[in-house]
């Protein structure tokens, strides 16, 4: 049993109050079990206990074993000097402070039914550990805790750029630019994109960024696709000629070609596709963080990505190769994961950091716009009866798939701990997750 799950029951204050006393004999009473710790020190900060007729304020800390404090080195932590309660599963040791005096023991006692029904989510193989017991729970509650799921992946993706912006000296507009591209790339090819975007600073881009023809050459040659044949078609010829020229001003490095995915993609998808949209959207588009920032309306977004590939790609999917005549769009599906993946965190996160609320407001308000996502994780949550209603649902939804269902943090959601504590209660209480 992990130790976490002492931290749930010790949390909660699930164990047996007949049984408080510590390995000496005292009587131990709970006045306050302390907030829980998830840096570095002791599991729980500021708790108050009374221990026979003196009462104590300090920090607790809670492990399987007794002998677990030598391990990991807490009596060599200054930061483990105010401990005032050892709670434990097997005493199997005493432990001193550095002074020499002991610290007070207390074995945790529960009741059998809770470890048996977290034992049980433990070992499930279903979709969600929980399944058996899905069609129990209410799910008005369970949406209460789309909020907390939403913002909680926010942050997550959020972190994600403040690396990006460490990396890149604080600059918005690179950062924005690189994250841009590697979403252009659709998972598959999203590697290469920002590889392509790293070796094709945005500074150089925009310096072209009136002529169009221009930078599809800086993007197709640092892409590598121009040195995959000799000969071809005029415009194959002038674009790989027209590089080779920026190529020497800029003293550019190209990407290797074989990094780039064709096989079973939707011809649409090709990256030569994309990679002449994202040019399409560099070249209708000067200062175009600033351009987002300014946007109020999700109409007004949309339409800004709004690009076709240009002209040549219209009779192409591939350099060289013809193809039947069709206009090449970014489609409305791609436009909206976009939004959802990278135009939405980085409001949030640049809003955030600006002291600028309104922006974090309207990224929040773009994905209560834009219609639920579609994928196979959503599909399965529809089958269990919950019917997400906009972006803002499915990446909750996502969220707590991904990170609490895959990884069983079973203790960490709060219909988890209900099924511990009680699955028939699940139906009658408020949860939320």
């Amino acid at each position: 049993m992990p130790e976490e799950f002492l931290h749930y029951i010790w949390t909660h204050q699930l164990f047996n109050n007949q049984l408080l006393q510590t390995t000496t004999g005292e009587q131990v009473e709970i006045k306050s079990a302390g907030q829980a710790n998830y840096d570095s020190g002791p599991d729980f900060f500021n708790a108050k206990i009374k221990l026979g007729e003196t009462t104590w304020a300090g920090n607790i800390e809670v492990h399987k074993k007794a002998s677990d404090w030598a391990i990991h080195k807490h009596g060599h932590d200054k930061a483990y000097d105010n401990v005032i309660l050892h709670v434990v599963e097997i005493p199997d040791k005493i432990i001193k402070r550095n002074d020499g005096t002991e610290i007070p023991t207390l074995v945790l006692h529960y009741p059998n039914k809770l470890k048996s029904n977290y034992e049980e989510l433990l070992v499930s193989k279903q979709w969600i550990p929980c399944m058996g017991k899905f069609h129990k729970i209410d799910l008005f509650a369970f949406k209460l805790g789309y909020n907390r799921l939403m913002i909680e992946r926010l942050e997550y993706k959020t972190n994600h750029i403040i690396e990006s912006l460490g990396k890149n000296k604080n600059n918005w507009n690179e950062t924005f630019y690189q994250h841009l591209a590697s979403m252009f790339g659709f998972k598959v090819n999203s590697v290469p994109f920002e590889l392509l975007a790293k070796s094709t600073p945005l500074q150089v881009l925009s310096k072209h960024s009136s002529n169009l023809f221009q930078v599809e050459a800086l993007l197709f040659g640092n892409a590598g696709l121009l040195n995959t044949q000799l000969l071809g078609d005029d415009y194959f010829l002038e674009i790989r000629e027209e590089y080779s020229f920026l190529y020497k001003k800029y003293k550019l490095t190209p990407i290797e070609s074989h990094l780039w995915k064709f096989m079973r993609l939707r011809p649409s998808n090709f990256p030569t596709i994309r990679i002449s949209q994202f040019a399409a959207l560099i070249h209708n588009s000067r200062s175009l963080f600033s351009k987002i920032i300014e946007i109020e309306s999700l109409t007004q977004l949309k339409k800004l990505f709004s690009v076709n590939a240009s002209s040549y790609w219209t009779t192409h999917y591939q350099f060289n190769k013809p193809s039947v005549k069709r206009i090449k769009k970014l489609g409305e599906s791609s436009i909206n994961t976009i939004i959802i993946n990278t135009i939405v965190p980085f409001l949030f996160v640049y809003g955030e950091s600006q002291d600028k609320p309104h922006l974090k407001e309207r990224a929040i308000m773009f994905l209560e716009e834009l219609p639920p996502e579609k994928n196979s994780i959503i599909s399965k949550w529809e089958m269990l009866g919950v019917k997400a209603r906009s972006a803002f649902e499915t990446q909750a939804l996502l969220q707590l798939k991904n990170i609490y269902c895959e990884k069983k943090k079973c203790l960490n959601c709060q219909i988890g701990t209900k099924i511990i504590k009680d699955p028939e209660e699940l139906a009658n209480e408020p949860t939320g997750k």
